[in-house]
């Protein structure tokens, strides 16, 4: 199962931190609990400050579960370390089912 995650940031400062610091710790983290990070972009909208990204649960992994037990990991504290969380206003999650014939399917 696949997920967009969209996040929203305050400002473009903090969107720029949130997107090149803090997203790229979560590659290297994610995969112990399950999830790859198959991508993450800035949403093109100047004025937006949106983080979207694109996550692949294995198998047996349910998303919820998943944030439950990551945000209160000590390696989501530590890919977080020096980010103002208040700096996020909003988050989405869409759920993904693959289509037969797609390429990231």
């Amino acid at each position: 199962m696949d997920q967009i995650r969209i996040y929203t940031l305050r400002t473009t400062e903090a969107l720029e931190k949130y997107a090149t610091v803090h997203w790229p710790r979560h590659i290297a983290s994610m995969p112990e609990f399950g999830v790859t990070v198959r991508g993450f972009w800035i949403d093109h909208e100047a004025d937006a400050h949106r983080l979207i990204a694109l996550l692949s649960f294995r198998k047996g992994i349910d998303p919820a579960e998943f944030t439950t037990a990551y945000v209160a990991s000590p390696e989501f504290a530590a890919d977080m370390q020096g980010f103002d969380l208040d700096d996020i206003t909003g988050a989405e999650e869409l759920l993904l089912d693959p289509v037969a014939g797609s390429p990231l399917a």
